[in-house]
């Protein structure tokens, strides 16, 4: 059996809520998840966007949302019916291309998340959750970092250890290298970098809930290297800092093969698979569940999540968006922000 977290007793924490890409399926996911108010028992929402953008979300799926226009957080009113909107006027629908990337477009993306993290930085909400982004789009539009959660770092001025994280089914999964090429990733994968990962894993892990975390850890090479026959790097280095954190204290195990150890996972044997690199912990994750998995920025001071897939380009303006993972970075957000998650002090360590 997994273990599963226990929610504090606390009131309903304010989250920022981001429309994401608009040439993709954020704006109806977002107008859908607030017309029928299936999360209202779980947070308060504070829009941060166009009031366009969200009205064109309200067409495609078909709905209408009251919106309240606020200069700042401190003027919502979350008991009024409507839901209040920090209206950026940033983001015309008229000049955008459904279905496309946009530089002009992934730019003005970027200026919308930077106001969101201005007001999470100055204690306007407990989170910030946002609709599916499209990373190319931001890096030709001048947000020259690989993906958000770079960006995020720069905007707060974190210097210390993050990482992206998966959670699905009471699994998070993390990794030791995310967004660069395989190539990249093979020389980053070394006995610090791993041990780096465990250390904010289970830290992690600890914040949102679970006492002591099981974290497995991947093989990086076919059957874990066979005994050294198909690689090195499990004896020479994967090895050597599972111990090194076995014997600080992190509940670790492995190198297990990549191709068997997440059915361990979702059988409940661990909370977590330390994967070597991104699709190898991906594929796994998505096949389990598509349409559930949320994206969670780990090791920094503000809580930020979103739904794992991407913006579904192929699909946007038809009124079919599943907000199953919507609603479960939501769910998420609010539980972490609940729990005090990821102090400045802890990220710092």
């Amino acid at each position: 059996m997994h273990a599963t977290p226990v929610d504090p007793p606390a009131g309903k924490p304010v989250l920022a809520l981001v429309p994401g890409d608009p040439t993709g399926i954020g704006p109806e996911l977002v107008a859908r998840l607030l017309a029928d108010g299936r999360m209202a028992d779980v947070a308060d929402f504070l829009l941060v966007g166009d009031r366009r953008v969200v009205e064109m979300g309200m067409r495609h799926a078909g709905v209408t949302v009251p919106l309240a226009p606020v200069a700042s957080p401190s003027e919502a009113d979350f008991a009024i019916g409507a839901v209040p909107i920090v209206d950026l006027g940033n983001l015309d629908p008229a000049a955008i291309v459904l279905g496309r990337p946009d530089p002009e477009v992934g730019r003005k993306v970027g200026e919308t998340l930077a106001a969101a993290v201005e007001i999470a930085r100055a204690g306007g909400v407990r989170g910030i959750t946002f609709a599916p982004l499209h990373k190319k789009a931001m890096f030709d539009g001048g947000w020259r970092f690989n993906d958000e959660h770079q960006l995020f770092a720069h905007l707060i001025g974190h210097e210390g250890l993050f990482r992206e994280m998966n959670v699905l089914e009471g699994q998070w999964m993390s990794r030791v290298t995310s967004h660069v090429s395989l190539r990249q990733a093979l020389d980053l994968v070394t006995e610090e970098s791993i041990c780096d990962a465990l250390r904010l894993t289970d830290r992690v892990l600890r914040a949102a809930g679970i006492a002591r975390p099981r974290i497995a850890v991947a093989a990086l090479n076919p059957h874990a290297g066979e005994g050294g026959l198909f690689g090195r790097e499990e004896i020479d280095v994967i090895a050597p800092a599972i111990a090194r954190m076995q014997a600080a204290g992190i509940d670790c195990s492995g190198p297990f093969p990549s191709d068997s150890v997440y059915i361990k996972a979702f059988a409940g044997e661990f909370d977590s698979v330390l994967a070597m690199y991104h699709d190898q912990g991906q594929i796994a994750t998505k096949l389990r569940g598509f349409n559930k998995g949320v994206t969670v920025t780990a090791g920094l001071p503000i809580v930020f999540t979103t739904p794992a897939h991407g913006t579904a380009h192929d699909i946007v303006g038809l009124g079919v968006a599943d907000t199953g993972a919507l609603e479960s970075a939501i769910r998420l957000a609010a539980r972490l922000a609940a729990r005090g998650h990821q102090t400045i002090e802890e990220t710092a360590q």
